[in-house]
């Protein structure tokens, strides 16, 4: 994902010349090529992500369209306060970037782990927030982001995710989207958690019971009819996430049935409410966490009432 980002966003600013690009002295050579399409137009501005954020938004009160680009909590978490004011409240048009959400950083530890950082740029007026799944949907979510008016937070994994939606899928800011129908139960996943959706689809069909799956690669604006037509006459749903239950892709999804006043059983995977201590690969921590497609097939079965509940009697 992360290369895909950088590939789409050298071939923009090579077409437009308010594109800037900034860092926290992160990538060595990852900016090489956008510096080469983009001469002037790359600034590291050193460890101090509360610059990074205030010197974007400076640039985009100037016309200057800036993409700050870091480690995920670096980008959400430190500099909060210049997110929050300098860019939400004054609707500045920057493009916030951070790779490595959720767990991927997984041995470098907590201080690394992206488990709030939905939570936090969620609750944010006049804020975008991008979920995508695979490295073509981030170049298309990049496209998207780069021709939005208005603050964006774009959520990557880190590299070498897999293709996980069907080739040749749209990308539309906030719309679900069905990458597999069934009838019994609803799965509803958001970044690179799709992947273990779709397996955990797939270890419910060996069992008789048939899963919808649907990506959410936008959780604000959040698609909340299509979220409701997606949970429609299904015995039970579940969200999933690499993100803590509290606040993110499950507290949307809680949230929108709760209003239509849909009575389906919900179940949140996701990170429990708690920094991930346990030390391992991100691999390891999905599995340790419960987050992997077992956890997500087993969390299916057992909702209450559920048809899957029955299917798996």
């Amino acid at each position: 994902m992360r290369d895909a980002f950088f590939g789409e966003l050298a071939a923009r600013a090579a077409e437009d010349e308010t594109i800037w690009a900034l860092t926290g002295d992160l990538g060595i050579g990852l900016f090489d090529e956008f510096e080469r399409v983009a001469p002037g137009r790359y600034l590291n501005v050193g460890i101090a992500e509360q610059n990074l954020v205030g010197i974007a938004a400076g640039l985009a009160y100037a016309g200057k369209t800036p993409i700050a680009y870091s480690i995920a909590p670096f980008l959400t978490s430190r500099p909060h306060d210049q997110v929050r004011v300098d860019v939400a409240l004054a609707r500045a048009d920057v493009k916030l970037v951070g790779v490595g959400g959720g767990v991927a950083y997984g041995t470098l530890g907590p201080t690394h782990h992206a488990i709030e950082d939905i939570a936090l740029m969620r609750a944010l007026p006049n804020m975008t927030v991008l979920t995508p799944a695979d490295p073509a949907e981030t170049a298309a979510a990049t496209r998207a982001m780069l021709g939005h008016d208005g603050p964006v937070y774009l959520r990557l994994g880190k590299n070498g995710e897999p293709a996980a939606l069907p080739e040749g899928s749209e990308f539309r800011i906030g719309r679900a989207l069905t990458v597999r129908d069934g009838g019994d139960v609803t799965i509803l996943s958001c970044g690179p958690m799709l992947t273990e959706a779709l397996a955990a689809a797939d270890l419910l069909e060996a069992d008789g019971v048939s899963a919808r799956v649907v990506h959410i690669g936008t959780i604000k604006p959040f698609d909340a009819a299509g979220v409701v037509d997606a949970c429609a006459g299904v015995g039970t749903v579940v969200t999933v996430e690499e993100h803590t239950v509290l606040g993110g892709l499950g507290s949307a999804v809680a949230e929108t049935l709760a209003e239509a006043g849909c009575g389906i059983p919900l179940r949140r995977i996701g990170m429990p409410d708690c920094f991930a201590h346990a030390v391992g690969s991100r691999d390891h921590l999905i599995r340790h966490y419960g987050l992997d497609a077992p956890a997500i097939a087993a969390a299916a079965r057992r909702a209450p009432g559920s048809t899957t509940e029955r299917a798996a009697a």
